[in-house]
């Protein structure tokens, strides 16, 4: 091994830009932080060649003085830190102070500037073959241009591994798009070969923001999304979360910004999926635009080299907060009007009973432990009908009459409960009749109500299965025999750490040595489940993430199951009240416009679209 030397700047900043540029997309990152620290309302992006050829930033902020301009392409040199204390509480996007020095080193780069209250602008040029700033005088408005040419040109090898131009175009949209979400009062305007792709007006309201929500995501994820601003324990969220009837085959409709950083963050992940596991169908992934606020002291920004990742002070309570946050805003989407859900006296969201309707005894069944619904209805009428039957002749002749009717004579149609003649109409409306034994047809205000009668009273058993559970609790099984797990020294301080919490979800566990765990008692209800598995997989979740759901999954899985067994089946024929009692059931149970699949249970149609389906008014 050849003796210890220092690296020659030129060397150094080309291996720490192997660490933040990886593609053009990593510059125009790196470069838009920069904009936004320096105060900019307006930045201009134009790209050519996907950004190989040339990039350039415009932008409107408060610029760099002369002096500053060569240490502006110098490793670790930065206005926004002076201290240990500004580094840990990290208000900027930039601060590791090498971000110029790394582009500079790969690519030609030229730096136009005008500071704040200056009479004159300069500019200062390098490359990457000497790294020799040059500073001259140039012409420029207040503000700074950052222009970045034949990016890679003094390393090929890493110029070999870009991708085509339309990818790594798209990659670079992409950092635009993120960017542009975490600031709503800055315009952004992004050209590639002078074709314009993006053109953002600055959204100072509500209604402005959600406007560029929508041309980044697209209408359909605002018109599918629910709004959501919570706060608590110094904690706020706010934003976007997609319906999960809106959901995607990949998860490239996500985005979460903390302090204005948009991250991608394995806390953060979980904590979402948790929230969608009830409601999301297999293998979709749920959609946002989220923004969390919290004390920049309690965000460690400095743990990824790209700044992708964050980690918090306190994850559990990140963690907590997210999850009940988003968990409560989807389990409140019912149809429009449905009365909220009440909360326990203690703050905590634990599901209250809702009440049971003794009309139909929809529900009576699964808690009394019968398989089929005891639905007030004749016997005889129970037998699954013949598909599609053939109308008789006095049936054909009996529509005859009724079309017939048309013509002057009434036709006579389902009664309505009282309500509805009174004007009070439901939102999911009342009952007109069952369409082949699976459909359930209802008029509301609007027009139209489609309900899956199994999809729909599937989540309706579940949900009330979970909140029996809750109030009964996990009730314990001893084992005959412990079972006997090895563990690593430190899971089992962890499941010593934890020993309450396992008690409280049904498990009884005795450490038996430095790495050694015996299984004495598991909840009843997961008695066929893998306890050493599941044990393992919640202690893997603890030290992860300071917190797991696996016990709660397992048990909703087995309850997803009863409910499913237990609800009303496909051509089960239905009088009119039951339907109407199934319909008030929705309105009033959480989480009810999707079933345990994560399957839509009903959908609408108003009268303009059916008006529009028949060409009505043309």
């Amino acid at each position: 091994m050849s003796r210890i030397r220092l690296l020659n700047p030129r060397l150094a900043n080309q291996i720490a830009a192997g660490e933040v540029v990886e593609r053009p997309a990593s510059v125009i990152k790196e470069l838009l932080e920069n904009s936004l620290d320096a105060g900019a309302t307006r930045i201009d992006i134009d790209v050519e060649q996907g950004g190989v050829k040339l990039l350039r930033v415009r932008d409107d902020g408060r610029g760099i003085i002369e002096g500053d301009l060569p240490l502006a392409l110098s490793r670790h040199a930065t206005s926004k830190i002076a201290d240990l204390d500004d580094l840990e509480r990290v208000a900027t996007l930039g601060f590791r102070g090498e971000a110029l020095a790394s582009v500079s080193s790969v690519s030609r780069l030229l730096l136009t500037s005008c500071a704040e209250g200056a009479d004159q602008a300069w500019q200062v040029e390098t490359e990457g073959r000497d790294m020799n700033p040059r500073v001259q005088p140039a012409a420029h408005p207040q503000g700074t241009t950052v222009e970045v040419r034949d990016l890679f040109f003094n390393t090929p090898a890493r110029r070999k591994f870009l991708r085509t131009e339309k990818t790594e175009f798209s990659h670079l949209e992409e950092v635009v798009k993120r960017l542009a979400l975490s600031r709503f009062d800055v315009a952004f305007n992004l050209r590639h070969n002078g074709r314009s792709v993006l053109s953002l007006r600055p959204a100072h309201t509500e209604q402005e923001a959600q406007r560029r929500v929508a041309s980044i995501c697209g209408p359909a994820f605002v018109e599918q999304s629910v709004t959501i601003d919570q706060e608590r324990g110094g904690l706020r969220l706010w934003g976007w979360v997609g319906l999960p009837t809106f959901s995607r085959s990949q998860a490239d409709l996500q985005y979460f910004c903390v302090n204005g950083r948009m991250i991608r963050d394995k806390l953060v992940a979980h904590a979402v999926r948790q929230a969608y596991r009830d409601v999301l169908f297999n293998g979709r992934h749920p959609t946002f635009v989220l923004f969390l606020e919290v004390d920049p002291a309690v965000v460690d920004v400095n743990v990824h080299p790209t700044k992708h990742e964050v980690r918090f002070r306190d994850g559990r309570m990140v963690h907590d907060f997210l999850f009940s946050t988003l968990y409560r805003a989807l389990a409140e989407q019912r149809p429009d009007g449905a009365a909220p859900t009440t909360e326990q006296p203690d703050g905590g969201e634990v599901l209250q009973p809702a009440a049971m309707p003794t009309a139909s005894g929809l529900s009576a069944g699964v808690f009394s432990g019968q398989t089929h619904m005891p639905l007030q209805e004749p016997a005889a009428s129970w037998s699954t009908p013949t598909a599609n039957p053939r109308p008789s002749p006095q049936q054909l002749a009996g529509a005859s009459q009724a079309y017939a009717g048309l013509y002057g004579e009434p036709v006579s149609q389902p009664s309505l409960p009282a309500q509805a003649e009174a004007g009070e109409i439901p939102p999911l409306g009342y009952a007109l009749a069952q369409l082949h034994g699976v459909f359930i047809l209802a008029e509301n205000a609007e027009g139209l109500v489609v309900v899956d009668m199994h999809a729909a009273h599937e989540r309706i058993t579940y949900e009330r299965l979970k909140q029996a559970m809750a109030l009964e609790g996990l009730r314990s099984q001893p084992l005959l025999v412990p079972e006997s797990m090895a563990v690593s020294q430190r899971q089992a301080d962890c499941a010593e750490e934890h020993a309450e919490w396992f008690a409280r979800l049904g498990f009884a566990l005795q450490r038996m040595g430095p790495e050694t765990l015996a299984i004495r008692e598991i909840p009843a209800l997961l008695r066929q489940a893998d306890a050493a598995q599941l044990v393992q997989d919640v202690l893997a979740d603890l030290m992860e993430y300071g917190t797991s759901d696996r016990i709660d999954a397992h048990r909703n899985e087995l309850l997803a199951t009863m409910a499913c067994h237990g609800s009303v089946r496909a051509n089960r024929r239905l009088t009119l009240a039951e339907m109407n009692a199934l319909l008030r059931d929705m309105e009033q149970t959480e989480r009810s416009g999707q079933c345990n699949h994560g399957r839509p249970t009903w959908t609408r149609m108003s009268m303009g679209e059916l008006d529009k389906l028949f060409l009505r008014g043309r």
